[in-house]
């Protein structure tokens, strides 16, 4: 990897990092709003769907990586 290829990496990761990280602190307030105004398993999959979509965007981006 060449210099600027690491520090587009490091830049797309940290953005990722702190995107994630800024809806994992506004978490627990969206979570109580569905459970009050739908239902605790709405919340329960919203939260499952957020902590794999982290994931997601790793291994996406990790399998792109592979192919270029």
């Amino acid at each position: 990897m060449s210099g600027n290829d690491t520090k587009s990496a490091a830049i797309a990761a940290l953005a990722i990092i702190l995107g994630f990280g800024f809806l994992f602190y506004i978490m627990p307030k969206i979570t109580l709003w569905l459970a009050n105004t739908y239902s605790v398993w709405v919340a329960a999959a919203f939260d499952i769907a957020a902590v794999l979509a982290f994931f997601l965007v790793f291994w996406l981006r990790a399998r792109h990586q592979r192919r270029g």
